[in-house]
C-alpha cells in the first residue's frame, strides 16, 4: 500500500518564482555581456561552480561572491551583483497559490532551497511555509541527501510522506534518492495538475 503524501516541499528559484535562466540573460544584456554568459559559466566552469557552491553552503559570503564571480564574469562593477543578477525574477503566482491551498487543506508546507545569499530571501513568501531549509543557514546544499532528511525531520514526516517540486533534475534526483516522491516543474498549470493527482486535493487558483 502507497504510504500516504502529507506533505508539500518545494524549492524557491524557479519554482515560486519565473525562471532564473531568462533572468540571468537579461542581467547579462544589461552588462553587456552575451545572454548565456552567466549559464555557461554555471555549467562548464569549475570555479564558477565552486563558488556557487560556497555562496549555497554560507562558506563564501555575499561580497565575495560578488567580487570574485564579477571577476570572471568580467563586470565592472561587482558590488550589488546578486540583486542585479536576480532583478528580472518575478513571483509565480499559480505555484505561491498552489502552496499556499495546500497548508489550507491540512497539509505541512516546506521550503528546501540552496541560496544565492540570504538577502534574496526578503521578497520570498516564508510565511507560507511551516518551515524553511536554507542552504547557506544549514551548510547544506540540494542535492546533499541531508538537506532532504533535514526538512522532514523538522516536518515531522517520513520522506515517503512528502512530495517535493523542483526545476531541476539533479534536485529532483536527490530527492528521491532518500525517499520523496519528486516532480519536476517546468510550468505551473501542469505541476498543479500532477499535485492535485498526487496529493488528492484542489490546489488551482
Amino acid at each position: 500500500m502507497q504510504t500516504p503524501l502529507r506533505a508539500l516541499v518545494v524549492d524557491f528559484g524557479g519554482v515560486l518564482t519565473t525562471s532564473i535562466w531568462p533572468a540571468f540573460a537579461a542581467f547579462c544584456e544589461t552588462e553587456g555581456l552575451a545572454s548565456q554568459t552567466v549559464r555557461d559559466l554555471f555549467r562548464d566552469d569549475a570555479e564558477a561552480l565552486n563558488l556557487l557552491r560556497g555562496l549555497e553552503t554560507g562558506e563564501l559570503s555575499d561580497p565575495d561572491f560578488e567580487t570574485r564571480f564579477g571577476a570572471l564574469l568580467g563586470v565592472k562593477e561587482p558590488e550589488g551583483l546578486i540583486t542585479r543578477m536576480f532583478a528580472d525574477l518575478g513571483a509565480d503566482e499559480a505555484m505561491v497559490g498552489a502552496v499556499r491551498a495546500a497548508g489550507a487543506n491540512g497539509l505541512k508546507t516546506g521550503l528546501i532551497s540552496n541560496s544565492w545569499g540570504l538577502g534574496i530571501y526578503d521578497r520570498a513568501p516564508i510565511d507560507l511555509f511551516d518551515i524553511a531549509v536554507i542552504s547557506g543557514e544549514v551548510g547544506l546544499h540540494k542535492p546533499q541527501p541531508e538537506i532532504y532528511l533535514l526538512a522532514c525531520e523538522r516536518l515531522q514526516v517520513e520522506p515517503g510522506e512528502a512530495v517535493f517540486v523542483d526545476d531541476l533534475r539533479e534536485n529532483c534526483a536527490g530527492a528521491e534518492t532518500v525517499g520523496m516522491t519528486a516532480l519536476l516543474h517546468r510550468e505551473a498549470a501542469e505541476t498543479v495538475a500532477k499535485l492535485e493527482a498526487l496529493l488528492g486535493t484542489e490546489l488551482a487558483v
